[in-house]
């Protein structure tokens, strides 16, 4: 039988790099999975915007995303990994599945997913605690970046700013950036971290035009601006003539094939 196990834990304690990890050393057919946990006063989940799937397809093509017909299939597989990503600010007051709440186990039922590891960040010895912190309160901000391409040098000095306090006590924030050039960037950060993540995804788009594939920005912290983290990210992504004009300078630059 393959294995389904579940992973829960408040945000940037490390979910999404361990499921990384984990997926890189399986061998077999693999899947993954975020869910929302409990709704807690004053504790406001981060948008499930796609930027973690997407980000581990990239780096495991094959993975998978659970279905009510794959789901069973995955699980019948003796090679088969399926990975469950719960937010979760605290540990679960009860053992198994009834500890996450009625929708967690609603959706798992749905899709017949019977995990048989459960872990939480802070709790299982078998999970990093090193970047496991606890909130009393948080607020949470997301924007859809579809479509949008940064300027460089612009996107450096948002970031920036946004870690260090320009738009409120950011504790934590995750994005994925497009770039002029066809590349795109996983960016991350964490209040518990030394500096910020900038990992480049090993799929890139040709520089014609806007691409296509996911591009999300999503903030958790107290007393946030969202306004004025729109309005800069609004200054920062470029227009259709300088991003025409910018890409015909790189296609210009391309070694052209000779016969």
């Amino acid at each position: 039988m393959g294995q389904v196990c579940l992973i829960s834990g408040p945000p940037g304690c490390g979910k999404t790099t361990w499921a990384l990890q984990r997926l890189q050393q399986h061998q077999g057919p693999c899947a993954y999975l975020r869910l929302k946990g409990d709704k807690k006063a004053g504790l406001e989940q981060g948008a499930d915007s796609g930027i973690d799937l997407a980000w581990l397809k990239d780096q495991v093509p094959r993975l998978e995303e659970p279905t009510p017909s794959n789901g069973a299939e995955l699980k019948q597989d003796n090679d088969g990994l399926t990975l469950i990503e719960v937010q979760q600010f605290h540990p679960p007051s009860q053992k198994g599945i009834e500890g996450l709440g009625d929708d967690v186990r609603s959706k798992l039922e749905a899709l017949q997913l019977h995990p048989d590891q459960l872990l939480h960040f802070g709790r299982d010895p078998e999970l990093p605690a090193k970047d496991t912190l606890e909130f009393s309160k948080l607020e949470a901000w997301h924007t859809s970046l579809a479509r949008s391409v940064w300027d460089p040098n612009s996107l450096s000095s948002f970031w920036f700013e946004l870690v260090n306090g320009a738009y409120g006590d950011v504790y934590r924030a995750k994005g994925l950036m497009n770039l002029p050039d066809g590349r795109a960037f996983f960016c991350n950060w964490m209040v518990s971290q030394e500096s910020s993540q900038f990992l480049p995804l090993d799929t890139t788009a040709p520089p014609q035009g806007r691409p296509s594939r996911t591009s999300e920005l999503v903030v958790q912290g107290k007393a946030l601006n969202p306004e004025g983290m729109q309005a800069t990210i609004n200054d920062c992504l470029l227009a259709d003539d300088v991003l025409a004009i910018q890409q015909q300078q790189l296609q210009q630059q391309q070694p052209t094939s000779q016969g």
